[in-house]
């Protein structure tokens, strides 16, 4: 009989700083895998993330609640340069120097926005493209009073530089609203906008009734 094959603790050994910039910085990691073996692998890391803070940044699930109107998922479209095109996503942004998750939130939601909400859920910190950086985030949900006088014509408060358009979509047929706009228009969706909008879809599925058979 075979002994069992040994595995080891995998690890980090050092990362090595291969090119910066403004905002990210690529690296050299080196690190040793469950074989033992000794690897090298390419990550790319934020130059802006913050000492104390849990996760890099935020995105935010903000579902606008109207008397008389469908609950609506508060969406923002961008064009992002690396992807060369527009992008659905949900407002999101880094979180700041001694800045909660949830304050983090409700501010970039006010600016890329200009709803006011508060915050009734947060998810702990997760991932986004673990195979590629170490980014991570929390996603927070947040409930918006489309009653409030101040709610009822938001305004943006966008820097300069910053131009992002507000798109409205009612939770019952989110999916559906983005296939449309995926027909229509030449955009990409973030991943985390559409696992959303597939986990609506099974919460907001009824099966339908199967005919019966004549025996």
């Amino acid at each position: 009989m075979s002994s069992p094959k040994k595995t080891t603790e995998p690890h980090v050994v050092k990362e090595e700083v291969l090119a910066s910039g403004k905002w990210v910085k690529l690296e050299k990691t080196t690190y040793v895998d469950p074989s033992g073996s000794t690897r090298i692998w390419e990550t790319a890391k934020r130059t802006t993330r913050v000492a104390g803070t849990a996760a890099d940044g935020v995105g935010i699930i903000a579902l606008l609640k109207r008397t008389l109107h469908k609950d609506c998922v508060v969406m923002v479209k961008q064009f992002r340069p690396p992807m060369g095109c527009y992008t659905l996503e949900f407002p999101a942004g880094l979180i700041d120097e001694n800045e909660s998750a949830e304050a983090a939130a409700l501010r970039e939601l006010k600016e890329e926005t200009g709803y006011k909400g508060e915050v009734v859920g947060i998810t702990p910190v997760t991932c986004l493209d673990p195979g590629l950086s170490n980014c991570t985030t929390q996603i927070v949900i947040v409930h918006i009073n489309g009653d409030d006088i101040e709610n009822i014509n938001p305004t943006q408060q966008l820097g300069k530089y910053k131009f992002v358009e507000v798109i409205l979509l009612p939770l019952d047929e989110f999916q559906q609203k983005i296939d449309e706009l995926l027909q229509k228009e030449k955009i990409v969706v973030d991943t985390k906008v559409y696992v959303y909008a597939m986990g609506m879809s099974q919460a907001f599925f009824k099966p339908r009734e199967l005919p019966v058979l004549k025996q």
